[in-house]
């Protein structure tokens, strides 16, 4: 047996995917790169992401006042347009004070990992005997020391946790598309 014949094989979907496997390399250098430059000044990276945030809120909104226009009860129309109004406004004092969306945005991430890593050492002692249920205390117990740190040292930690967390995305994401793009090249 060739060494090639131990290789398992590419589905034929994969095929469009094996042809461009240099750009699916490039662009996990790309978020690489960016995870980097953002983990070398994760204010900045704060900033940027409070302001995708808001950027993201105005064209939910105008999304929302469009369809709002092209329903025909009036009722749900009024709602609809009056939850893309509401979405435009929150985007634009979003981009107005970015400082303060980056303190709300940072304390409610606190208390959502707080929540989450409690609630998953919940289910862990519901986990039957004989399972990994050690796995998923230790991932909520991690996730609460994360939640807590993020909280006890609000607001200053507002200024670097969305950052932080958007380079290890960044990295993470550069990680994977190279390891998906250099399993692509070694089949072809």
């Amino acid at each position: 047996m060739a060494v090639s014949d131990a290789q398992p094989t590419v589905p034929a979907s994969s095929e469009p995917l094996r042809a461009k496997c240099g750009w699916i390399i490039a662009l996990g250098v790309v978020y690489l790169v960016a995870g980097i430059v953002a983990l070398s000044s994760v204010a900045f990276a704060t900033a940027v992401t409070v302001f995708l945030v808001g950027v993201m809120m105005i064209v939910a909104g105008v999304a929302e006042v469009i369809n709002a226009i092209q329903v025909k009860s009036w009722g749900k129309s009024l709602i609809w347009a009056l939850l893309g109004v509401l979405y435009v406004v929150a985007g634009f004092l979003t981009l107005q004070n970015p400082l303060l969306t980056a303190k709300f945005l940072t304390l409610l991430l606190g208390f959502f990992l707080l929540a989450s890593g409690i609630t998953k050492i919940f289910l862990a002692f519901s986990i039957k005997a004989g399972t990994s249920s050690f796995m998923v205390v230790l991932s909520g117990v991690i996730t609460v020391l994360v939640g807590g740190v993020i909280v006890a040292s609000w607001p200053v930690s507002s200024l670097v946790v969305l950052g932080i967390f958007l380079a290890v995305d960044l990295i993470s994401s550069g990680v994977g598309w190279i390891a998906i793009g250099l399993g692509l090249k070694a089949r072809t």
